[in-house]
């Protein structure tokens, strides 16, 4: 199987042009066939404030009402992504950027309603790996905005590293996946303040360990659980580093 390297970038990266410009320069060294999924949260924060629209945030997850939905669509699907896309293309990859609509490649449900209602807000159902599969033996770089739809003509909101997630298990069938996620430190840390303490590779049952023993925690550990999620179904290898690391054999390996 050809081997695909599936790279997920938080928002603060993708969004100052310094750091924007050399993750793009990385990328685009990268060997081989390869995807990347953006985040955009804190330019979606930034532009709703100037509208006048209140962020609303409930255990980290943004709640996603009709006008922010608005917001993040424009945010996420055109600016942050454009951006992306267009900096791929001075470098001379050949990038398309996609929402979960494009090609009806990933649809969602929308969130049901239990202790939490975070408005129009979508869990992946289905992925069709046959498209992006076909893009990529194109040679052509799909880059996938955090936005799924229902197949009823509504968009929604959903998480990057589940878009991530979902991408590599979808694509499983068809590469040799690695799956990198990539964000501001050098893996995870068993000491929060201290950057060099990466733990380098963390089974299953380290990770249920690691969470009682209170090491690892807050958004970590959904990340996680997507990672191992994704190793599960199919993906080769997960790798938690930071943006500027990723080709150079460091961070936190999942297996």
């Amino acid at each position: 199987m050809e081997k695909l390297t599936l790279i997920k970038v938080g928002g603060q990266i993708v969004e100052e042009p310094e750091t924007l410009n050399a993750l793009l320069k990385d990328f685009s060294a990268l060997n081989g066939k390869k995807v990347l999924v953006h985040g955009g949260g804190r330019a979606a924060t930034r532009i709703a404030s100037q509208l006048g629209i209140e962020s609303k945030m409930i255990n980290g997850r943004r709640v996603t009402d009709t006008d922010m939905l608005n917001v993040v669509t424009m945010v996420y699907g055109g600016l942050v992504n454009k951006k992306i896309v267009s900096g791929l293309q001075a470098l001379g990859i050949n990038a398309l950027g996609l929402t979960g609509a494009d090609m009806n490649y990933m649809r969602s449900d929308k969130r049901p309603v239990k202790e939490v209602d975070y408005g129009f807000v979508g869990d992946v159902k289905e992925v069709n790996s046959d498209i992006l599969a076909d893009l990529i033996e194109k040679n052509v770089v799909p880059v996938l905005a955090p936005l799924t739809h229902d197949g009823n003509g509504n968009m929604l909101n959903t998480n990057a590293d589940t878009i991530a997630a979902e991408a590599a298990k979808a694509l499983a069938k068809h590469f040799d996946v690695t799956l990198m996620f990539c964000f501001e430190k050098k893996g995870v840390l068993r000491n929060a303040e201290d950057e060099e303490s990466v733990i380098e590779t963390i089974s299953k049952k380290d990770f249920i360990e690691y969470v009682n023993d209170g090491i690892i925690q807050g958004g970590m550990i959904p990340k996680l659980e997507n990672a191992f999620d994704a190793i599960d179904n199919g993906v080769s290898q997960v790798v938690i580093t930071r943006a500027d690391q990723f080709g150079k054999n460091t961070g936190t390996i999942v297996k």
